[in-house]
């Protein structure tokens, strides 16, 4: 694979790891404040981006042996 792209991946894994840690907090906040509806949404939003995320590690570990 070519550099750019590997590197394109990393970023984007990198990017999508900072946005599922925010929609966890927001998830953890909206707990505390009792708006579990939020809370619900936020965690199945979150749930789905950290699948891709573990998608993007495997496929960048896979090209890096």
């Amino acid at each position: 694979m070519e550099k750019r792209t590997t590197e394109a991946l990393m970023k984007a894994y990198l990017s999508l790891q900072r946005v599922v840690g925010e929609l966890y907090a927001e998830m953890d906040y909206a707990i505390e404040t009792r708006k579990y509806s939020d809370a619900s949404l936020l965690q199945s939003q979150a749930d789905k981006l950290y699948e891709m995320v573990e998608n993007l590690e495997t496929v960048i570990a896979e090209q890096e042996e």
